[in-house]
């Protein structure tokens, strides 16, 4: 029996992803990915690099500690780089990578989607409330 070389493995792992079984690891990325805060951090940067205290103000209600936490994720991913600039203060940038602009597209898209629809979805939550939908 022929042994697989370490890309023929991996390649054959990625033929057999299935987002849908928790132990794959696609399914810990979307876990990643479809996180509140990841999604507006990407989308915020989608125009263009920003400093950490202009993200901070952009998004509305995450907390420093959440902000940077997710900053750490994204970077590890890939999605975004971080640029530090010695000056006083320090100078630090974020943008995002060319995954993260690809991922961009999809995240900015989902909330496009989520400011032009809510209207709708508040007005089908009172009619289900109001009808009593859960009985």
């Amino acid at each position: 029996m022929a042994t697989a070389t370490a890309a023929q493995r991996r390649e054959q792992a990625r033929v057999e992803y299935d987002a849908f079984l928790k132990s794959c690891p696609t399914n810990q990325l979307l876990d990643r990915i479809s996180d509140k805060w990841v999604s507006l951090v990407v989308s915020a940067l989608a125009p263009g690099p920003l400093r950490y205290s202009d993200l901070g103000r952009k998004i509305a209600g995450v907390s420093p500690k959440m902000l940077t936490q997710t900053l750490r994720s994204l970077e590890r991913d890939g999605l975004l780089t971080r640029t530090v600039t010695p000056s006083v203060p320090v100078r630090v940038d974020y943008e995002l990578t060319p995954l993260g602009r690809n991922l961009a597209l999809l995240l900015t898209a989902v909330k496009d989607w989520a400011e032009t629809h809510f209207d709708e979805v508040r007005d089908a939550r009172e009619r289900y409330d109001t009808e009593g939908g859960d009985s």
